[in-house]
């Protein structure tokens, strides 16, 4: 890797709870299982030495706890955690804008948000065909670009992508 290339960490959130009716979609919090998913794909991550310089999440409850947990794994300060709301239900050509503005002092990036948008997002950004993005799935992609507002002119190529019941490696 060199300094012209960025990386960009796709996150869907983790498995969350539909148990209590009195919560806005909003507030509904991660279930058991996403708890243990999330810090699961975190120390999967960091054993396979990927640690984004910027996590940038969703502002809801279930996204926002995933980047936590992740945060936590990667000994990523969860106050340096960015809450965007281009990642609640904002739509692809938001969530494209969003990255663009990136400063390019980052050079790898990690987003936390929703299905559909982020397996849309995996696509597009990455020219793949992936049905569904898993709860708690990751993506990891690489673009051969020296700024992220060039972000839309070139395809990114997928270099790892993983998931709770997956592998355990990025690099399949």
């Amino acid at each position: 890797m060199d300094n012209k290339q960025k990386i960009l960490y796709l996150v869907r959130h983790a498995k969350s709870s539909w148990s209590d009716d009195s919560l806005s979609d909003k507030e509904r919090p991660l279930n058991g299982r996403g708890r243990k998913s999330a810090p699961k794909m975190g120390k999967r991550m960091r054993e396979q030495n990927h640690r984004p310089d910027l996590i940038i999440s969703s502002p809801a409850n279930r996204a926002y706890s995933t980047a936590c947990l992740i945060a936590k794994e990667l000994d990523i300060d969860v106050a340096d955690i960015v809450i965007h709301k281009n990642l609640y239900f904002a739509g692809l050509i938001s969530m494209t804008n969003m990255l663009e503005q990136l400063d390019d002092d980052y050079r790898k990036v990690m987003i936390v948000g929703h299905n559909p948008a982020m397996t849309s997002l995996l696509n597009t950004l990455a020219n793949t065909s992936t049905i569904n993005m898993p709860t708690c799935a990751i993506a990891v992609i690489g673009f051969d670009i020296a700024s992220w507002s060039e972000l839309d002119s070139v395809d990114g190529v997928l270099l790892g992508y993983d998931y709770p019941k997956g592998s355990g490696s990025f690099s399949d």
